[in-house]
Order: C-alpha cells, then sequence, then structure tokens
C-alpha cells in the first residue's frame, strides 16, 4: 500500500549534464530539467523569470531555442519556485507582482475616493460608478468617476470623460502625443511609435526589430503598422510573412480597446 498523500508528492528533480538551454553557457556543472525538457541552473531561472516580471508578464514561459524555434512551453509557478530554490525574500517579491498582475488583468478594481474600499467595474464602458460600500455602509449614493477618480460631475455616463476639470485618459493623451517612426525591415514609414493592443489596450511602445508585436499582457500577437491580429494581417500578404503590411497604416488611435475577457 502506498503511504498517504503519495500521489501529491511533487516529482523528484532531474538533474542533467548538459549546457544551460537559458544563457547557453556549457560549462562542467550539472543542471536541472525543466518540465519542458530544457535544462538550466537556479540563478539563470530565476533571472529569466523575473525578467518576465518586471516587462509585465503573468506568465512564465521557456526562451531556450529548440532547433532555431523558441520552446515557449510554460512553467508553473510552483515548478519555477522549486527549480529556482528562491529565497523567501525572492518568494515574496514573486508573488507579491503576481497578484497585483492578476487583480489588475482579471479584474478591474479602483480605490473609491470617498470610502477607499476597492471597487470593481462591472461595465466596462461606463466611467460612472456606483460605490456599493458607501451605501451600504452609509446610505449615500456615491459616485466617481473611473478616469480622474473625483467625484462624478455632469449628466449621463460619457465613455471619454466626466465634467470635472482636468478629466481626460492620460493612455489616450500619449498616444495623440507620440513620435512617429519608420518600422525597421519594412518599407512603413511615419508609424506611431506608441500603439493600444487592440485586444485589450495596453499601450506598448515599438522597440522590436519586426512589425508583429506579442502584447505581454494578453498574449495576442498583431501588426503595428494596420492593428490587425497578425494571423489576420499576415494572410493578406499570402504567406509573406516578412514582407511589409500589405493592408494600410493605421492612423493615431482615439480609442483604447477594452478587453473582453471570458
Amino acid at each position: 500500500m502506498e503511504p498517504p498523500g503519495k500521489d501529491n508528492e511533487e516529482p523528484e528533480l532531474t538533474f542533467v549534464h548538459r549546457k544551460d538551454d537559458i544563457t547557453g553557457d556549457d560549462d562542467d556543472v550539472m543542471r536541472v530539467e525543466m518540465s519542458c525538457g530544457q535544462a538550466t541552473v537556479p540563478a539563470s531561472l530565476t533571472a529569466w523569470c523575473r525578467s518576465l516580471l518586471d516587462q509585465g508578464h503573468l506568465r512564465f514561459h521557456c526562451p531556450a531555442d529548440v532547433n532555431g524555434e523558441k520552446c515557449g512551453k510554460e512553467w508553473s509557478y510552483p515548478e519555477v519556485r522549486r527549480n529556482a530554490l528562491l529565497t523567501e525574500t525572492e518568494q515574496q517579491n514573486f508573488e507579491e507582482k503576481l497578484a497585483k498582475f492578476a487583480a489588475k488583468y482579471y479584474h478591474d478594481f479602483k480605490e473609491c475616493p470617498n470610502c477607499k474600499s476597492f471597487v470593481e467595474r462591472r461595465d466596462l464602458k461606463n466611467l460612472r460608478v456606483v460605490c456599493i460600500l458607501c451605501h451600504s455602509l452609509k446610505g449615500d449614493v456615491f459616485e466617481f468617476c473611473w478616469q480622474c477618480l473625483k467625484p462624478w460631475k455632469g449628466a449621463g455616463a460619457p465613455s471619454e470623460r466626466c465634467e470635472n476639470e482636468g478629466c481626460k485618459h492620460q493612455s489616450l493623451e500619449v498616444l495623440a502625443n507620440c513620435k512617429l517612426k519608420d518600422l525597421p525591415g519594412s518599407e512603413i514609414k511615419n508609424c506611431p511609435s506608441v500603439r493600444a493592443c487592440p485586444t485589450c489596450g495596453r499601450l506598448i511602445e515599438h522597440i522590436e526589430k519586426c512589425e508583429y508585436i506579442v502584447c505581454p499582457q494578453c498574449q495576442v500577437e498583431f501588426c503595428f503598422a494596420c492593428l490587425e491580429i497578425a494571423r489576420n494581417c499576415q494572410a493578406s500578404k499570402g504567406g509573406a510573412y516578412f514582407k511589409y503590411c500589405a493592408k494600410p497604416l493605421a492612423p493615431k488611435q482615439t480609442q483604447i480597446p477594452v478587453w473582453a475577457q471570458k
């Protein structure tokens, strides 16, 4: 008979005598094999995963080159925590960032300026928000602007601004004032250097060598020139992936897409 809890035990670490698939180092040390089959050492794994968190990624994936292609397999946080031998301080840092990102990406929370409780916005296109806690605890109907976080001023529920002085969408200001640039490796000229991801609305500055960008928030790849999802943009070019975009250059965006998460 198996001991109690045997099925719930984590698999033992597998050590191999191979190069580091993250850094390419080939010194004479044993390395741990990840679930995707690639090998690394704790320091390399920690540094890579920390860089993903610093870029705003919520998931950990393998960057190893496998026969000219990126491995890309996802690692669970428990696997990363164990194989990277994270210290208590490192665990706390990782988990605080993961919790923060999860709350931001999967929910829409802000602090009520009246009672200081966190409020979730149900209608993602409505800036006029009612704090349920203010009503429950004090019997007051307190409405505030999701954009400027001031008591709501004005009638209706516009999607761009309330009537408080200075209420404006900071992201739209960035999009309106961003510089233009020529995209490297293509014939695309005077493209806005900052775009809002067409899927989730996250602002992304173009620093790549290609017109296609993978959004670090929703992980959807899109064309920086025409703002189409990559597969749709590529379909218009007859399989010529590296040629310039065949669709018209999208102008500076004047609206932020709302991420309709399922």
